[in-house]
């Protein structure tokens, strides 16, 4: 059957017909109230069910009209699951996605005249490459707009009226697109989301765990003050037996008791031009004193002059709000600030973000779906806190747009942060991450409550800013630097992505030795890992293949004769030659990880390095294994008899550190119990004769105890 003779087949679609009958709704929505096909503009919004996607809709009339009709077909085709086979079915952010994509490509269509998708030939969609790659687009940005160019070929039996006449690819080449591309970059193995430097990370870090620990407790208590000065209501006549002239004396002898200058008015920088004046709204609020009643009586304007005469003007209004967080023994802020309210707001929900978003590993849909008292905590007997856990929702992966409750096992600083946006939160807000009170935009109203990823990321580039800018004010070195002399560009996916490898690698710095990174991991795979299909575990996984090459690489290049000791050495060193064979190590090891990441991949010689022992792997003699494991459980090693041990220096170090310890602490035996000081003695005897095993000597050990 020819293309023309299908679609002869195919009836049109009614007006009336209804485009989501199809998709899963959110509650509260009847299908009946959705949008049709006949409508000029489509409202998706109803069948999108993460709570921080912005409303999404197609509009029609946004494209030429002689595409229109087409578009319309293609994508109720889309949304109601009518695809050619092999094709995938799509979530509602990539449809509106690919309406974006067409849009594009219809109006250059129509600037180069053409009139009908049918009459464009092989020649237009080469001067359409040509025009998408002089465009400053990524790569896969314009493989993806070709893509969805080139589903209008795809679908063209769905189509009943015009449609295209040549495949694209015929000139275009591109088999990487859509369906395709997913295979491969999964098949792949390779993240290509950027980590976070190391020198961004540390004070990043620590500047959001500042917020969280020391500053939050100011800013809530400033915002409550804030919130109830604004609210407040103001009265033109006697309130509770208080004349507006009584109760205005009583705001002006606190000022003079507590030698503060008076409130100034601050205007934007386009009105730098109007004359400096007290703020008369401010002392009406803290008066609640109608601010006309301020205006037009003269004798309340003469005690204000005379008030401002004595005390003067401050540089700007400031809230009544002690501030009590410290910073190197001194206070944060001298004061904190009236018109800044809706900033440190940001700031602190910022912060919260990034010390959850870090440290959690969760994705920034899941992050934007915890609610009010989805922490839970697990006490010990004496009720002390044993394990945090947060329930939340995840959506990637799960194979429903609702998505499925999910639960990651956290630490405590994480559950300071969800206290803190918990009180961030007016009592009738469930959503943890939505706009908060103090926020211009919180009275507009908006389909999805929680905020959307690109509003995350302008507080987070705010939150740089205003750090390095704090930093500077007061000389400190220890700002969030640039990179490549630009501010790092934060993206939500980057913190789940520099965990993995934070997890993977354990790196030095204070910043690893405040969080434990190793503790950490066994919480993230307890919790996390387990929990739904969210790919952390794969991630993990795939930064510990890159940083196991990283280390082999090094013990091939070892200088030393004898690289490795202990009972699977020999083994060890063929593995390493088999891979040294295959992979290149010139002078130092592979510093691209996706090289990296394929070689591992293709000749992994299963060794892992350990800081005890490299285990040689072989699932017939392993001690450690575990059903649920496809390779070694390094903390559950058992050093001493198992045949999958070998010993690099650093690991022959790392015994001899031990057994120094041992000897040291059993020298001063006076205070060791008899049963404490039996098991030590086993423990150094069993670790002397294992290390003599071994040729490794341990007489350095003794002379340092001596």
């Amino acid at each position: 059957m020819t293309t023309a003779t299908a679609r002869t087949l195919i009836r049109g679609i009614a007006d009336d017909a209804l485009v989501l009958a199809k998709r899963p709704l959110t509650a509260g929505v009847r299908l009946a109230d959705t949008a049709r096909f006949g409508d000029d503009k489509w409202d998706l919004t109803p069948a999108v069910h993460q709570q921080h996607q912005q409303a999404l809709s197609l509009n029609f009339l946004t494209l030429p009209a002689q595409f229109r009709h087409t578009a319309k077909e293609f994508f109720f085709a889309l949304l109601r699951h009518d695809h050619p086979h092999g094709q995938p079915e799509l979530s509602i952010i990539t449809i509106r996605g690919r309406f974006s994509h067409l849009k594009e490509f219809f109006h250059w269509a129509d600037q180069r005249g053409v009139t009908a998708l049918s009459a464009l030939t092989l020649e237009d969609f080469e001067a359409y490459r040509a025009f998408i790659d002089t465009t400053r687009r990524s790569l896969l940005n314009k493989s993806n707009k070709r893509g969805t160019v080139r589903q209008l070929w795809v679908y063209r039996t769905k189509l009943t009226g015009d449609t295209l006449t040549v495949d694209p690819y015929i000139v275009w080449d591109d088999p990487t697109t859509y369906g395709n591309r997913g295979r491969t970059r999964r098949g792949s193995g390779e993240n290509t989301t950027d980590r976070i430097p190391e020198e961004v990370l540390g004070p990043l870090l620590t500047w959001a765990l500042r917020w969280v620990e020391d500053f939050a407790e100011d800013i809530l208590s400033g915002l409550k003050d804030w919130q109830e000065a604004r609210s407040a209501t103001l009265f033109k006549g006697t309130v509770n037996g208080e004349t507006p002239h009584e109760r205005l004396l009583t705001v002006l002898d606190r000022y003079r008791r507590e030698g503060r200058p008076m409130p100034r008015t601050t205007y934007g920088p386009t009105a730098v031009k109007v004359p400096v004046t007290v703020n008369l709204k401010q002392l009406a609020r803290e008066a609640r004193v109608h601010v006309s009643t301020l205006h037009k009586q003269p004798e309340h304007r003469q005690l204000i002059d005379a008030t401002v005469n004595e005390l003067g003007l401050d540089d700007t209004t400031y809230l009544w709000t002690p501030v009590r967080g410290t910073l190197d023994g001194q206070p944060w802020l001298p004061a904190m600030r009236w018109d800044s309210a809706e900033n440190y707001a940001r700031l602190l929900q910022a912060a919260c973000y990034i010390v959850i978003a870090y440290l959690s590993g969760m994705r920034d849909s899941e992050v934007k779906h915890m609610k009010r008292g989805c922490l839970s905590i697990w006490r010990d007997e004496e009720g002390r806190p044993v394990r945090y856990r947060i329930t939340s929702q995840a959506f990637k992966g799960e194979g429903t747009p609702e998505g499925v409750e999910a639960t990651w096992i956290v630490n405590a600083s994480v559950a300071k942060a969800m206290k803190t946006l918990e009180a961030l939160q007016p009592a009738e807000q469930p959503f943890l991450f939505a706009v908060p009170p103090s926020s211009r935009a919180h009275p507009k109203t908006k389909a999805n409550p929680a905020q959307t990823s690109g509003t995350t990321r302008r507080n987070l580039a705010y939150f740089i800013e205003w750090t390095n800018s704090y930093c500077a004010r007061l000389g400190r070195p220890d700002g969030i630097p640039d990179v490549n002399e630009r501010p790092w560009n934060l993206l939500t996916r980057q913190f789940r992505r520099t965990l993995a490898w934070c997890i993977a690698r354990q790196p030095g710095g204070t910043i690893a030795g405040a969080i434990q990174y190793r503790h950490h991991s066994i919480q993230m795979f307890e919790g996390y890992a387990g929990t739904s299909t969210s790919g952390f575990r794969p991630e993990v996984e795939a930064e510990e293949a890159i940083a196991r090459g990283e280390k082999l690489g090094d013990i091939i290049l070892s200088p030393s004769p004898q690289r490795l000791a202990g009972p699977a050495a020999e083994e060890a060193e063929a593995r390493l030659a088999a891979l040294e064979s295959e992979v290149q190590f010139l002078g130092k090891v592979i510093t691209d990880d996706k090289r990296l990441a394929r070689h591992m991949n293709r000749h992994d010689p299963h060794i892992y390095p350990g800081k005890f022992v490299t285990c040689v792997y072989n699932p017939d003699r392993a001690l450690c294994r575990r059903s649920d494991s496809d390779g070694p459980s390094l903390p559950d090693c058992q050093p001493f008899k198992c045949r999958n041990v070998a010993l690099t220096a650093e690991n022959a170090s790392a015994f001899l550190t031990w057994l120094q310890r041992l000897e040291r602490a059993l020298a001063n035996g006076v205070i060791l119990a008899p049963y404490v000081r039996h098991r030590m003695e086993e423990r150094r005897a069993e670790l002397s004769d294992f290390l003599d095993a071994n040729n490794i000597p341990t007489s350095t050990t003794k002379e340092t105890v001596r």
